[in-house]
């Protein structure tokens, strides 16, 4: 069992019921991982899905195993046939192949390069350690996607809601560099499968998503219009889909502010962290009590727990 995209749950439903459960009890299972070894390998920097992932592997008895490749270890080479006389020191099928004698999972963070769109898209990393790896892989966040972040969003909103058919509302916002679409990506996989959510995203015009992911979701232009009547407002910035990898719009107009969240139905801020504040949101937004990134980041340990433990199950 590998845990590469949120469409891998069967029933997302029972999935985030399993977790709320695993959160009363996070010891119940710590016999479960005994003599098994997580190597969690980061081509990006982290804090939350480093920490909150070892926290996970910690609770069920694993042993973990870290390696930054951005400071670390050599550097991969992904192509099959490659003339390795520059550059690369190592082929992925060598790599992942020893890894794989030495962890009974393996867990991958490697972010999108945000300049050829067709190598991003076609998940170069978590591809070849797929093919190439042995044991179980786990996304900690791909080149498209964050499936362990969305799996801890619909926990949250899981917890939060109030009532039974609930407004959710992805917004883009503005921010100075180039950011990967993973996280918006998984969030609208994710809200795909979500019965009983009403579920509309809004962006500048230009700024839409690969539409092999949003489908038929709906999309709004006038952000205000789009925060009318909300539960919930996740905000996440990402850079241009057509014009790859650009910065193609800062508008400050599309800052999250206190005004903005007043015509929602008192609605709650999520946003994955990290965050610039006064940039994505202001200062009075994220700092309020109808701000829940802090639960929200909580639950990212869970969500991998979860993973986990069904992937221990199976070994």
């Amino acid at each position: 069992m590998n845990y590469i995209s949120i469409q891998d749950i069967d029933s997302l439903s029972k999935w985030v019921k399993s977790a709320i459960k695993i959160k009363k009890n996070p010891l119940k299972n710590k016999k479960l991982g005994k003599d098994k070894t997580l190597g969690m390998l980061f081509f990006n920097p982290s804090l939350r899905t480093r920490l909150s992932t070892q926290k996970a592997a910690l609770n069920l008895g694993m042993n973990v195993m870290v390696m930054n490749f951005t400071n670390e270890g050599w550097t991969l080479e992904f192509e099959d046939g490659a003339v390795m006389n520059s550059g690369a020191s190592e082929h992925i099928k060598e790599a992942a192949e020893v890894v794989s004698q030495y962890c009974d999972i393996i867990a991958i963070r490697a972010f999108a390069g945000l300049v050829d769109k067709e190598k991003d898209y076609a998940e170069t990393v978590i591809s070849g350690f797929l093919k190439h790896a042995t044991v179980p892989i786990v996304n900690m966040e791909s080149a498209v996607r964050h499936p362990m972040q969305s799996l801890a969003d619909a926990i949250t909103m899981e917890e939060y809601k109030t009532k039974h058919k609930p407004k959710v509302v992805l917004s883009w916002a503005p921010h100075p560099k180039a950011l990967p679409q993973a996280v918006a990506n998984s969030f609208v996989e994710m809200m795909q499968m979500q019965e009983d959510m009403d579920f509309v995203i809004t962006h500048p015009e230009g700024y839409e998503l690969s539409p092999e992911i949003t489908k038929d979701c709906k999309i709004e232009y006038d952000q205000n219009k789009a925060f009318e009547n909300a539960d919930f407002v996740y905000v996440k910035n990402w850079s241009n889909f057509n014009d790859y990898g650009k910065v193609t719009n800062s508008d400050p107009n599309w800052t999250v502010t206190a005004e903005k969240m007043a015509l929602t139905n008192n609605g709650k801020f999520m946003h994955c962290l990290p965050v610039r504040r006064n940039v994505i949101v202001t200062d009075e937004v994220i700092d309020s009590e109808n701000s829940i990134v802090i639960q929200q980041a909580n639950n990212r340990t869970y969500s991998a727990q979860l993973v986990l433990q069904k992937i221990l199950k199976k070994l």
